[in-house]
């Protein structure tokens, strides 16, 4: 589970209706740029950002009560700028902001948060860039080791989703292998000067974690990589078939090397798999709702039906339906074939609580089910499911106790952007 910084005492102390609606507002801009900003779909409260500075600050309570998950119009309430900025730092969507902002006339929004965005999005090229070389020097390493394997998330599937390689900041390479192969990819990247990570050395993140943090620190920058032969947390349904992951990858092309990265529709199971991971953890996940919705943006309805039997297939229906109905509390239902499927998932949250828990989890006023309510749900209501996927789950959670001692985990430097001028540092992209 992530650690939670300072900013999350301070937002839920502050409240943030009116900056929570500004960062969906900018959302649903940017994807829907031919929309009409004054129809109430994606209408910017661009003009109502206070003028001081983004700090780390404590802001003066304001409380909140729900609000409609609609964006606001143009209110005449001063939105704090500081606020705005930790919303999307934390949901991992600065650089959606950015863009949208662009699209609006140059004084709708104060030079203050502009400044702070752009920082935002220089740290993160840089950050990628050295990422996405780390990934050509893994990817030559495995191969030449006969490994079969596949890049997860980071700048290749931000470059295929959103024609950028930088949208989110990576700070670290993520990798599928069958689990069959773990070992021997293991020793492939210790082979080019990456060591295990004392902390994911136990039994519950090889195991039960499925991965593992390898670094490699020449004394000028550490570069760290996530190797994985699971892709869901205990607590959670985790798809059936590892390897099939490995079967549909397709390639892309980078700097002159082919990279293999998972198929357009694993990108989107994958998407709603880290949903459902940030549901359960209760963290802000604009960031990977967005995936969802650039992933199932470019499906038709014969792609939509093949991608509903293929998540079925992986005992992911229900998490998948779980992404694409944040994806439509955030940005707007779109009256496709998944929109209509995902309404019926969790449905005694109202739309109104589910997307305060997609974007500020930290609010007090939430009301967050059982978690064994959420997983017998997403389970598909199948008694033998729920009773496997929770035992697994009880003897992940004993061999954590056992096996790890509770400590402060905070980000690794090499992990971080620090913004000058920002309101925090930000871990990246996990």
């Amino acid at each position: 589970m992530a650690v939670q910084d300072g900013s999350y005492e301070r937002l839920r102390a502050a409240g943030c209706a009116d900056e929570v609606a500004y960062v969906q507002a900018c959302l649903r801009l940017f994807f829907a740029p031919g929309a009409n900003t004054t129809d109430g779909r994606a209408d910017l409260p661009a003009s109502t950002v206070s003028a001081s500075p983004i700090t780390a600050a404590p802001i003066s309570p304001a409380p909140i009560s729900p609000a409609p998950i609609s964006p606001a119009p143009i209110s005449a309430t001063p939105t704090s700028a500081t606020n705005v900025a930790d919303i999307a730092r934390l949901n991992k969507v600065a650089v959606f902001l950015l863009k949208a902002l662009k699209r609006r006339p140059a004084d709708a929004v104060l030079a203050e948060l502009a400044g702070w965005l752009d920082g935002y999005r220089r740290r993160t090229m840089s950050m990628n860039a050295a990422c996405i070389g780390d990934s050509i020097a893994i990817g030559r390493a495995l191969r030449e080791s006969r490994v079969d394997f596949v890049f997860l998330k980071g700048p290749l599937q931000q470059h295929l989703l959103y024609g950028d390689h930088f949208m989110k900041p990576s700070g670290d390479v993520d990798i599928l292998v069958s689990p069959a192969r773990f070992g021997q990819a293991r020793e492939a990247l210790r082979a080019i000067g990456y060591e295990i990570a004392g902390k994911s050395r136990s039994v519950w993140w090889v195991r039960f974690l499925g991965e593992q943090h390898m670094v490699r620190d020449d004394g000028a920058r550490a570069s760290t990589v996530d190797l994985h032969h699971r892709l869901q947390q205990p607590g959670s349904p985790s798809p059936r078939d590892i390897d099939g992951f490995l079967r549909r990858k397709r390639e892309v092309e980078v700097a002159g090397v082919i990279m293999p990265v998972i198929s357009a529709a694993d990108t989107l199971l994958l998407s709603s798999i880290s949903v459902a991971k940030a549901f359960f953890n209760r963290e802000p996940c604009a960031g990977y709702v967005c995936d969802v919705r650039a992933s199932a943006s470019r499906l038709n309805e014969a792609e939509q039906q093949r991608v509903l039997d293929h998540a079925a297939g992986q005992g992911l229906a229900d998490t998948l339906l779980l992404g694409l109905r944040a994806a439509d509390v955030l940005l707007g239902g779109d009256g496709t074939l998944l929109s209509d499927r995902a309404t019926r998932i969790l449905a005694r949250i109202d739309n109104a609580d589910l997307f305060h828990m997609v974007m500020a989890p930290w609010l007090a006023s939430l009301r967050w089910p059982q978690r064994r309510h959420v997983l017998w749900e997403l389970c598909g209501r199948e008694p033998v499911r729920y009773l496997a996927e929770a035992g697994w789950a009880a003897s992940a959670d004993l061999s954590r106790r056992i096996f790890e001692r509770p400590a402060m985990v905070e980000p690794a430097r090499s992990e971080m952007i620090k913004i000058v001028g920002g309101a925090a540092n930000h871990a990246s992209e996990r």
